[in-house]
């Protein structure tokens, strides 16, 4: 066992009110300067919608992340050759269109205009050129609560695989529902970004697995974006150089956590640290597709097993880092409650952002031009519990999402959460069975006590339960305890080889 650290992270997505209150503290921080307008290391999306950059999530256009070949794992956007004459031209980088171009407004000409009989306008500015923009076309959350309508919604990507009844069951969606999806770097154990760079000019802190972005390396060829699945990689018009998120590490490093997720209103966020094994990360990323998911979870290692710390020890990995994986809320929602699950783990990054799905509303029809609840409970269930049978979203759109595709990981995610919702109804409406309590229970794969912690641990964690920050050891960070390596082969990370890497 190669056991590493791995600073992660849990969105909540039940929790989120869509307010970019942690988009706008992120821009504050790291995005507010020339050449940065357009960057979002975080940004919140709508679902069903086309998410930022538009389509993101089409590898057919993009080529981001990696695939199987040859029985091998590669990375999808190109191989060294392919690099080599691409260099110059990138054809899979997505364009100003697909972000937006960022505008201010010429607010001087509201006091400079001429005296006249209409009232002066503030034209829209190009913040790239400096001319001004007629038409403004798009912004960063240009369909957000509108993600459903039929504008947006039909381009999802994840829509693509879904038959015609289930299309026609989301034009109940287009006018009834939607949710926030907000997104950050994943900080993957397996980044496209760093497999793609023919700089190495990106790189993973072995002591807490952090992503960063060596601005001193960066030589412009722009490949870590195409790579980067997620789109999370931006370039930086000014400087020439590319920027991503950094977790907030200055912030991690002080005790503090990353400014979205101490400003975050909803609470929807979770930071913590799991132990896992690197040797398998080959192998898991090259898992079946259907089975992506449940191998991630299985290199996530226990950290009270006494063999565990003792590989995590012999690793370098300092005590108190140990005891933080110990406390980490991330290592309860993925590991033993199983219902956090990665975005989009078909792309093979084993990314360390992770999910709880959002609960999703029941089927609704009309009566004399009213919407009603359906109430008929499906093989004799309650509406409670048929809740997952009635759900308005198909479960594939959400499985597209969260599971690469495999219905009966979300469908087990979604009945351990219905489960709990009935076990609280239990105890505090006091208007459940004990013969629906208990089939809650055994189609949710829970129990009483696990139940209760999940709600605790969602709806009324202290500050100290969500973000269980370790402390930084930089003087014995891992990088410092492995001899450097005197082949191409150096992933300047901590690890002897990336999976996938081409250079």
């Amino acid at each position: 066992m190669d056991i590493r650290a791995q600073v992660s992270m849990v969105f909540h997505l039940d929790k989120c009110i869509g307010c970019h209150t942690c988009s706008i503290a992120c821009k504050n921080i790291w995005t507010d300067r020339k050449g940065t307008e357009y960057m979002w290391w975080n940004n919140v999306e709508t679902k069903p919608g086309t998410g930022y950059p538009t389509r993101w999530e089409d590898q057919e256009r993009y080529k981001g992340g990696f695939e199987e070949k040859d029985g091998k794992l590669r990375l999808k956007l190109q191989g060294r050759l392919g690099a080599l004459g691409n260099i110059f031209f990138n054809p899979n980088l997505p364009n100003m269109d697909d972000y937006y171009e960022p505008w201010t407004y010429d607010y001087q000409h509201l006091f400079d205009a001429p005296d006249g009989d209409d009232q002066p306008t503030a034209r829209a500015i190009s913040l790239v050129t400096g001319k001004p923009i007629d038409t403004i076309e798009a912004g960063p959350n240009w369909d957000d609560d509108l993600g459903g309508s039929p504008v947006y919604a039909e381009n999802d990507k994840n829509l693509d695989e879904l038959t015609q009844e289930e299309r026609e069951q989301l034009n109940e969606v287009e006018r009834m529902t939607f949710f926030y999806l907000p997104r950050i770097c994943n900080h993957c154990l397996n980044p496209g970004c760093v497999a793609a760079c023919p700089a190495g000019a990106i790189y993973k802190r072995g002591e807490d697995g952090i992503v960063l972005l060596s601005q001193e390396k960066c030589r412009a060829w722009r490949m870590c974006i195409s790579g980067c699945p997620y789109k999370k990689t931006y370039f930086n018009w000014s400087t020439g150089k590319s920027e991503k998120c950094i977790l907030c590490y200055p912030r991690i490093e002080s005790g503090q956590p990353p400014a979205c997720f101490h400003s975050c209103v909803g609470r929807i966020r979770y930071l913590g640290v799991l132990l896992y094994d690197a040797d398998q990360i080959e192998k898991i990323a090259s898992a079946a597709e259907s089975s992506l998911v449940d191998a991630q979870r299985s290199m996530i290692m226990d950290p009270f097993d006494p063999t565990v710390i003792a590989a995590a020890k012999a690793n370098g990995i300092p005590d108190n880092m140990i005891d933080s994986a110990q406390k980490s809320p991330v290592y309860k929602f993925v590991k033993q409650w199983g219902i956090a699950l990665p975005l989009h783990a078909e792309f093979r990054t084993v990314p360390m952002l992770f999910y709880v799905p959002p609960m999703l509303p029941v089927l609704a029809k009309t009566k004399d031009g009213n919407y009603e609840v359906d109430q008929s409970g499906a093989d004799g269930l309650s509406p409670l519990l048929s809740a997952l049978e009635k759900a308005r979203v198909p479960i594939k759109f959400m499985a597209r999402l969260f599971s690469a595709g495999n219905t009966d990981v979300i469908e087990a995610v979604y009945r351990k959460l219905i489960a709990v919702r009935i076990h609280r109804r239990s105890e505090t409406v006091k208007d459940v069975s004990p013969a629906e309590l208990d089939k809650a229970y055994t189609t949710g794969g829970t129990d009483p006590q696990e139940a209760d912690a999940i709600f605790r641990l969602t709806a009324l964690p202290t500050y100290d339960e969500r973000f269980v920050v370790p402390a930084m050891n930089r003087e014995v960070a891992i990088e410092a305890n492995i001899p450097p390596l005197t082949n191409k082969q150096e992933t300047g990370f901590g690890f002897r080889r990336q999976p996938g890497r081409r250079f």
